[in-house]
C-alpha cells in the first residue's frame, strides 16, 4: 500500500514542478538584464552574416573594372506577380564569378579566335565550325554547331563538367560568344525544355 501512495504523489508532483519553472523564470527579463547582454554575445539568426554576392575581379586581358553583374530585372529573375518569368526560370542560366568567370571569358577567346579564319571565310557550315572546335581539345560529344539563320552558325560548348558552357553564334559580321554556369533544374549546358 505504501508503494501505491509514493507513486500517486510523484505523478503529481511533475505538473507542479513545471508550473513552478514557468511560473519563476518566463517573461521576467527586461532591457539591462544580463540575458541583453548574453543576447548581444551570441546574435539570433537574422543577425548572423549572410553569404554575399562572389565577388568579381579584372581576369587578365580585361580592363580593371569588371562589368557589374546583371541586376535582377536584366537576369531573366521574375519579377514579383509575373508568372510567364516565374515559370521559365530555369531557362535562366547561372552567371559566372570570380575565378570560374575568368575561366569563362578565357574559353570565349579561345573559341573566338579558333572560329575567326573560318568567319573571314565565309565558311557557316555547321560541320566545320563543330571541327574547329574540337580541333581545341573539346570532346565531340560536348560541342555542338548548328545553322543559325540564313548565313549564320550556332554553336555551344561544354568546356568543363561544374559546368562551364560557351554559347555564341558567328555570321559574316561577327562571332559573338558568351559564357555561363549551366541551368537551375540539370546538369550540363543544354537549354532545359521542360520546367516543373
Amino acid at each position: 500500500m505504501t508503494t501505491i501512495k509514493r507513486t500517486r504523489v510523484r505523478r503529481g508532483m511533475l505538473p507542479l514542478a513545471v508550473l513552478a519553472v514557468l511560473a519563476a523564470g518566463c517573461g521576467t527579463e527586461h532591457p539591462g538584464d544580463t540575458g541583453d547582454a548574453a543576447r548581444r554575445s551570441h546574435p539570433t539568426p537574422t543577425q548572423l552574416s549572410t553569404p554575399s554576392t562572389p565577388v568579381d575581379f579584372p581576369c587578365p586581358g580585361e580592363s580593371p573594372t569588371p562589368t557589374p553583374p546583371p541586376t535582377a530585372g536584366t537576369s531573366g529573375a521574375a519579377a514579383s506577380g509575373d508568372r510567364y518569368a516565374e515559370n521559365h526560370g530555369f531557362r535562366v542560366p547561372f552567371p559566372l564569378h570570380g575565378q570560374r568567370r575568368c575561366d569563362g571569358l578565357a574559353a570565349v577567346g579561345r573559341i573566338e579566335a579558333a572560329l575567326e579564319p573560318l568567319r573571314k571565310r565565309g565558311d557557316f557550315a555547321p560541320e566545320h565550325t563543330r571541327s574547329a572546335l574540337t580541333g581545341l581539345g573539346y570532346p565531340a560529344g560536348k560541342v555542338r554547331a548548328y545553322e543559325h539563320g540564313p548565313t549564320g552558325v550556332g554553336f555551344l560548348v561544354e568546356v568543363d563538367a561544374s559546368p562551364l558552357c560557351v554559347e555564341g553564334t558567328m555570321n559574316r559580321d561577327s562571332t559573338r560568344a558568351d559564357t555561363f554556369g549551366g541551368y537551375p533544374d540539370h546538369s550540363g549546358c543544354e537549354t532545359p525544355s521542360g520546367g516543373h
